[in-house]
């Protein structure tokens, strides 16, 4: 459905849709529907300013070579931009959701829940994963599931493409899968 719509838009906006499409795609076939007391234990609260968030990309990009865009793109898949404060089913924590044990090895000495420590830590694993040189292998290594790679990369290109895209993004709300369909967490009641 999705491609038919697409191949009516013009070009600009075609791959726009497309990538947002084909990354949405891809995280839902990787979503499980949660109970209603899974989500009673979420914490959610708001996240840093999008411009303060974006200035910690652009330096961890300075630092490492790692594409602010790729790390955004990240962001907003594992946490919404930090609006999810709960750590993950596999014990993941953070704004960038680090594993412990490889916190400690690339978290440069800072704090799992803090969004500038998050951020270069994960510059520096992505770095030492591969990238720039071969962001798929990079992003493989965050995440071992290659739906995960083409959503995450899917939105980094859109970012690259228009950059204004990060602030859509960063307004995208929380929502989660249950056994009745999507329900929104955050946003207007």
């Amino acid at each position: 459905m999705a491609s038919g719509v697409v191949r009516r838009l013009p070009k600009g906006l075609a791959a726009e849709a497309r990538d947002n499409a084909t990354a949405i795609g891809k995280l839902l076939s990787l979503a499980r529907p949660i109970s209603a007391a899974q989500r009673k234990r979420m914490r959610l609260v708001e996240p840093q300013p999008a411009e303060r968030l974006r200035g910690y990309m652009v330096r961890a990009e300075k630092r490492f070579g790692v594409e602010w865009e790729v790390l955004a793109a990240i962001m907003l898949v594992e946490t919404k931009f930090g609006r999810v404060r709960s750590a993950s089913s596999t014990g993941a924590q953070g704004p960038m959701q680090f594993m412990p044990g490889t916190w400690r090895q690339y978290g440069l000495g800072g704090d799992v829940q803090d969004a500038r420590d998050a951020v270069l830590a994960a510059a520096n694993y992505l770095k030492a994963s591969g990238a720039p040189r071969d962001y798929r292998r990079a992003v493989f290594a965050y995440n071992h599931d290659a739906r995960y790679v083409d959503a995450v990369l899917a939105h980094a290109r859109q970012i690259k493409r228009d950059s204004r895209s990060f602030y859509a993004y960063y307004n995208w709300q929380v929502f989660v899968l249950s056994a009745q369909g999507d329900v929104r967490l955050t946003g207007p009641r």
